[in-house]
């Protein structure tokens, strides 16, 4: 074999191994897998892997409710209707918010106890509120108010900041046949259920109680991600926030 040949042979032979470790190396740095909830509609013990390209399936645990809460994100774009239940010992009381969201703007139109329609638009730029047939609008800095905090629901992200032992209950369930995460924090006289929706990620669900009552609960089991138009998010002045 003469020298040229060899030397083809050998520079062959190293291209091949830097291509071999190369291949190695995106195999090891890929990213994280995300995580996939178990298909409750397996028989109990079994878990369907969701294709060749299955991902990791995780149990929902006390334990593990934080990390999976974390892996959800809401839609960026689309409406539905929450309804609030307040309950006393004489009564209760019923409200709804028509909640539309675009580009990181929120619009929630409530129909208040004394007849009047409250409107507000919640987003980068700060907060408006106004009601029908009035054009003064009242303004402030989303420091102030949230939109989940206008649509009288609680945050869930704010899971991931409680300490896990007063996480008591969590497992995957469905809620009104949705798929949801159940998380449950509880402390000496209280206790806060969520379901999360793992097809949306958006709150399906929640209840408070105390003492073993119920004082509070929401609903909002619909949800039409069609993107909203623009208009809807115009303040009576023509002003429109949404772009």
């Amino acid at each position: 074999m003469n020298k040229r040949n060899l030397n083809r042979i050998t520079w062959g032979f190293v291209a091949g191994t830097v291509l071999v470790v190369l291949l190695m190396l995106l195999n090891t740095l890929h990213r994280p897998e995300h995580i996939v909830l178990p298909d409750t509609s397996a028989p109990q013990g079994q878990t369907e892997a969701p294709g060749k390209n299955s991902l990791t399936v995780v149990e929902v645990t006390p334990e593990t409710v934080q990390t999976v809460i974390a892996t959800l994100a809401r839609p960026e774009a689309y409406r539905r209707t929450v309804t609030t239940e307040l309950f006393w010992s004489s009564g209760s009381g019923t409200c709804e918010t028509a909640t539309a969201v675009l580009n990181g703007w929120t619009r929630m139109d409530r129909v208040m106890p004394d007849g009047r329609v409250r409107h507000s638009i919640l987003g980068p730029d700060g907060a408006y509120v106004w009601y029908q047939g009035e054009r003064d609008i009242y303004r402030s800095g989303t420091d102030v108010v949230s939109a989940d905090h206008e649509q009288f629901i609680p945050t869930y992200e704010d899971l991931l900041e409680v300490p896990e032992e007063t996480i008591t209950e969590a497992d995957y369930r469905t809620y009104e046949g949705l798929r949801c995460i159940y998380a449950e924090v509880s402390s000496e006289q209280e206790q806060q259920c969520y379901w999360v929706s793992v097809d949306t990620g958006l709150l399906v669900a929640a209840e408070k109680l105390l003492d073993g009552e119920r004082i509070y609960r929401m609903e909002a089991l619909t949800v039409d991600e069609t993107e909203p138009d623009v208009t809807e998010f115009t303040l009576p002045d023509g002003t429109v926030l949404a772009r």
